[in-house]
């Protein structure tokens, strides 16, 4: 999904599917994503409790990372993609293609805030992730997913902990520390514009009408030499941590992160083999009865 205001990748930092701003940076960052966070993605797949669903809605599904993990998952379902993103769902549809999976895959553009969802069908699971912390009123939208699905179906919310972090702590070797510093700055600002990221969605998806059935939490620990595409996702992690962390930071080390940033200077995150993804993932799995 997209939003107006800069925020984390992991389906936190993109989308929100009622608005558009900066698409190109965030399907890049979300395409890295998806390609880090693979595995810990289909490990939460893996673990949802559900049975061959024939039918499954994304919501908020950005350029398809919990798509194309859940056509993965489940062989013989169909998938619902719905984003607020003409680009992301263009984007989707493309890697459908190259992908064979096509005529598994329907894409909806639709503004989730929306008092009126389009026709979604009557799917057993909705996955939703990154994407229910940006609702505008995420009350009704739960209860709104509870209408969606088929009785005895599944909803699955997945949150990222905020920023993952990338840097040891003695980095920058001339600002140690600022990783955590951005990390303060922006808390603030996602505490003032983004309120229900990081809330606990169980008292939520009760109050709206599911059964809670599973919450876990899946510990991020990626080393930076497990894929080429670390660099380039924490250079596109930083850059968005700027957006929401630049009035509020020193000019000390806004100049340092500003380094960081710089992809022609020797200093930039792009050129450090020090990197680790650490972050935590949580997931609430809830049923609609009856």
């Amino acid at each position: 999904m997209t939003h107006t205001h800069p925020h984390s990748p992991g389906h936190d930092t993109h989308h929100h599917p009622d608005h558009a701003s900066d698409s190109g940076g965030q399907a890049e960052i979300l395409d890295l994503d998806a390609e880090v966070l693979a595995e810990h993605t289909a490990s939460i797949t893996a673990w949802l409790p559900v049975e061959a669903p024939r039918e499954i809605v994304d919501l908020g599904c950005g350029t398809g990372a919990g798509t194309f993990a859940l056509l993965a998952r489940f062989p013989g379902a169909r998938v619902t993609a719905v984003d607020a993103s003409a680009e992301h769902l263009h984007r989707l549809r493309e890697k459908a293609t190259a992908q064979g999976v096509e005529d598994r895959v329907r894409t909806v553009r639709a503004d989730l805030d929306a008092a009126d969802w389009p026709g979604l069908g009557t799917p057993g699971l909705v996955w939703a992730s990154a994407s229910m912390h940006h609702m505008a009123d995420p009350g009704r939208t739960l209860r709104q997913v509870h209408d969606v699905l088929a009785p005895g179906g599944l909803f699955a919310v997945v949150e990222l902990a905020g920023f993952p972090r990338f840097l040891p702590a003695y980095a920058p070797e001339e600002r140690p520390g600022l990783e955590e510093r951005c990390r303060t700055a922006t808390d603030r600002f996602h505490t003032e514009h983004v309120p229900h990221r990081g809330a606990d969605w169980a008292p939520m998806l009760t109050a709206a009408g599911f059964a809670v059935e599973g919450a876990r939490t899946v510990e991020v620990r990626i080393e930076g030499s497990r894929t080429e595409a670390i660099p380039r996702y924490a250079h596109g992690t930083l850059r968005r941590i700027r957006g929401a962390a630049a009035e509020t930071l020193s000019p000390e080390d806004l100049a340092a992160l500003d380094q960081l940033l710089d992809t022609d200077s020797p200093r930039s995150v792009l050129r450090r083999t020090d990197l680790t993804v650490r972050t935590e993932r949580m997931v609430w799995a809830a049923r609609r009865e009856g």
